[in-house]
This record gives C-alpha cells, structure tokens and sequence, in this order.
C-alpha cells in the first residue's frame, strides 16, 4: 500500500497493467488525429457542413475526451483507493503452538542440503504459510533450551526470530530433549486458562536427556501434547567441525577416534510422542509431512485471544468506477 495527495492505494501490484492502459489511451488518440488529418485532407472546409452534416469537430474531441477520462479512472479504480479510516476490534481464534528447533552440532550434518539446519528452518517456514490464524512460539534447544520468540500471531516477527537462527547459534553441547519439554512448560504456564497447548519437536532425535520421565509426565499433567518432525536420514551423515570464524576444519570424532555419523533416531521421538498423545512426522522432501500436521494441530478446537484492534481504509474505487461509466454514457449519447 502507498499514499499519494492523501489517498491510500492498496492494488498497487496492478501497476503492471498501466503500459496496457497507456496503449489503449495512445491508440485512441492516435486515432483522433488521423482521423482529423483524414478529413482535413479529402474535405474542404467550407463543404464540411454539408458532406458530414450531422459532424462536429466539438463533439468529436469531447467523445475522445470522455473515453481517456474513462479510461484513466478505470484505472485508478483497479488500484483501490482508499480513505476514510476507520477503527475495528478484530475477534482472533486460533491455537497456541511452541515450535522447539534442535540447535546441537548434529543439525549441521549435510544429509539434508545444505544442511538439517536449513532444512528444517524452510519447512518451519512453510508450515507457518498454512497456519494463518495459531499463535506460534520458537524455542531452541540443545544441552539447555531458551525462548527465541514468545507466543505471537505475527508470523512475520516470527519468521524474524527464526532467520537470526544459524550456525553461530549452533551450541556446543549435546542434545537435552527434555529441557525443551520444561522450556514449553513454562512459556506455556503464562498462559493460564488454555485448553490446548501444541509442543512440535524439529530434531533428529539424537537425546541425552537426564530426567525424560519426570518431564514427560509434569507435560502429561499440565495437558501438553507434543508432536515431532524427524530431520535426518537413516544412513546418516558426519557432523562437521566448525572454528570460531565459522569455517569447517573437519569431522566430529567419536570415542573410538572414528569419525561420528548422526542418525536420524525416530524410536525416541516415537516413544516420546505416543506417551504425550501426540504424533510423530518423519520429513518428506515434499510437504506432505507438513500437511499432516496441519491436518492434526486444526483438529484442536480453536480459542480466542485477545482481540486486536485494527485501523481500515474504505475502499472508495466505487467513486472512481461510477465516474468512468458517467464518461462512457456521456460518450454514447453524444
């Protein structure tokens, strides 16, 4: 949307079809002039009122006239201007979901391309394009979790939070599914009163959890369901080394001095889900996996939330349209 002489344009994508309408207004006027030029040339003035008794050079330029006017305020009409603001109170419904993205050295395992990191971040992505309405939250996690985003219905901010996610962020330490499962705990303790709180795990499953039990059962008891997308493939792949400038020196080593593979541990996240009435998702390239959790999480009833106070423009182009066809009925009358 922009502002010009004080009217707001919320169509300003239709820009594209102005070349269009400048054809059309060029070709009508080229046609008046050859028009003029062709009656100049065959008909002599002085014999102009009795060859075209019923022509008027007058009514000709009008009826020209009144077809760009149309034409220009077709136009502006197809732009949607607006005016007049207006203050409405919009009801919001919708459901509270934490996403809680495994940030542990194996999600730079190469796998996936360009890496588990990436991947995952796109698909999260898009399955925010197919939750319009829930309120979502980010946690990341690996030996310790913390909130990156709290729970917000501007997706947009969100996304911002997320994009800040990379391999800087990547910790050090091993993966502690459980402390993401206390983190959800406690974001979703500020929001008393809720019916339906949605945990969604984004990791490979690799888990050194301490107190998996405890955890599991205080979510079952503050009524969290946790669901979890498996990232990463069966086979595997090496966990890259990376220094402090960000620059890979190499492979993690195992105990045994073996290069370390990370594997996609889908038992554990099995495990965890079916005890939390939840449900595993295992990625797809496609998003067929992100349609399934679609399909589950708008299963939940919705709940409102505050509502949200937004300020509207009226569209005022019905103005403009009415003006366009006054033009062109004035031009079919004359």
């Amino acid at each position: 949307m922009i502002k010009f002489l004080g009217i707001y344009f919320a169509g300003i994508n239709k820009l594209f079809l102005l070349p269009v309408f400048l054809f059309i207004i060029f070709f009508i006027i080229k046609n008046y002039l050859n028009n003029k030029k062709l009656i100049k040339k065959i008909v002599h003035k002085n014999n102009k009122k009795y060859i075209y008794k019923f022509f008027s050079d007058k009514k000709y330029l009008l009826k020209t006239i009144l077809q760009i006017v149309a034409l220009i305020f077709i136009f502006i009409s197809l732009l949607q201007p607006q005016w007049n603001k207006k203050e409405i109170n919009v009801q919001q419904e919708g459901r509270d979901l934490l996403i809680a993205l495994d940030i542990s050295r194996s999600m730079l395992a190469q796998d996936l391309k360009p890496n588990r990191l990436e991947f995952t971040k796109l698909k999260i992505r898009n399955l925010l394009k197919k939750l319009d309405f829930e309120r979502v939250g980010l946690i990341l996690f690996s030996g310790s979790a913390f909130l990156q985003c709290p729970l917000t219905s501007d997706h947009n901010a969100f996304l911002m939070f997320l994009d800040q996610v990379d391999p800087e962020t990547i910790s050090s330490g091993t993966t502690a599914i459980d402390n993401a499962i206390l983190k959800s705990i406690e974001v979703f303790s500020q929001s008393r009163g809720r019916k339906n709180k949605l945990l969604l795990l984004a990791t490979d499953g690799e888990d050194f959890s301490l107190n998996l039990d405890h955890v599991r059962n205080k979510a079952e008891k503050e009524n969290i369901k946790v669901f979890a997308l498996g990232i990463g493939t069966k086979q595997g792949a090496p966990i890259p080394k990376i220094d402090s400038q960000g620059n890979q020196i190499g492979h993690e080593l195992d105990e045994n001095g073996n290069i370390a593979i990370s594997k996609l541990n889908s038992d554990s996240l099995y495990k965890i889900t079916k005890t939390l009435s939840g449900k595993f998702f295992r990625f797809t390239y496609d998003n067929s996996d992100l349609d399934s959790i679609k399909r589950v999480i708008q299963a939940f009833e919705k709940e409102k939330f505050q509502d949200k106070k937004m300020s509207l423009y009226q569209d005022q182009y019905p103005w403009f349209l009415a003006i366009s066809f006054l033009c062109l009925a004035l031009e079919w009358i004359l």
